[in-house]
């Protein structure tokens, strides 16, 4: 059985080259950068570059721009919403139709990622379905804790919301290797954990629809400063040294050894 890394640092002989994809506030892709200049810093090297930014708001909700400039690298934006309002088409890959239109908006980014050289797509809140390959997202919920079916559990938009609905007592980020569904792709890597803390009762709280809300909003800000600000930049150095890989049956490893619920350090 052999294993080959996502990315091999010593068969390509260069760092690994990484585009940076949001929708929002863009401080995943922050961190990403950091971590970087951290690593050079540190080592002389990083074994990771981010070359471009991409984001799919045009409106100034992005903080794409800004972040680029900040940091001397190319910025493109590609509006989704006006794409499909264009279209006059919903934002819905649940048909052929749907996937179509999916397909031709990514179709410019698949452009840049090849001309770029991109080897790793890095997922730092960017909020569209994709149908690009290799990309590494990073997700507000254990994604190991499954449903008796195996499925699973806290998946979606909404995933902090429905793991303290659940009764869920802590709180973790995921990253993950994507596929064509919604976070099922492989696990990668599991980040601490945040304690569930509620003001009262659980099932009172959520009758209290706009408390509650903001319950969940607190929890998923303190998660992201544990969890995915962490976990999402490290996701992205370890593939870079080499270290996560699959088999020919795509089971993921890390450093040689089989990894099916991820890696935690």
């Amino acid at each position: 059985m052999s294993i080959i890394p996502i990315f091999d640092p010593v068969r390509a002989g260069r760092p690994m080259r990484v585009a940076a994809f949001l929708s929002g506030s863009g401080t995943n892709i922050m961190k990403l950068i950091e971590r970087e200049k951290m690593l050079k810093s540190a080592e002389g090297a990083s074994p990771f570059e981010v070359i471009f930014i991409f984001s799919d708001r045009s409106d100034g909700v992005s903080a794409g721009e800004k972040i680029a400039c900040e940091n001397g690298l190319p910025y493109v934006s590609y509006d989704i919403r006006t794409f499909y309002r264009m279209r006059s088409l919903k934002k819905s890959v649940g048909t052929p139709e749907g996937l179509s239109a999916r397909k031709e908006y990514d179709r410019p980014a698949k452009t840049l990622v090849k001309a770029f050289e991109i080897d790793v797509i890095a997922l730092g809140g960017y909020m569209s379905y994709i149908t690009l390959d290799r990309c590494v997202n990073v997700h507000p919920a254990d994604l190991s804790i499954r449903l008796p079916n195996g499925q699973r559990k806290y998946v979606g938009d909404h995933a902090v919301r429905d793991a303290i609905a659940a009764g869920e007592t802590m709180l973790r980020a995921s990253t993950l290797w994507t596929d064509e569904g919604v976070d099922t792709g492989p696990l990668l890597m599991v980040s601490e954990a945040i304690p569930v803390e509620l003001p009262e009762a659980l099932d009172s709280l959520i009758q209290k629809r706009e408390v509650f809300l903001r319950v969940v909003n607190a929890h998923q800000a303190r998660l992201k400063a544990v969890g995915d600000w962490k976990i999402f930049p490290r996701s992205i150095e370890l593939i870079a040294r080499g270290r996560f890989g699959f088999d020919e049956n795509r089971a993921l490893y890390f450093d040689g050894h089989p990894a099916p619920e991820g890696y935690r350090e």
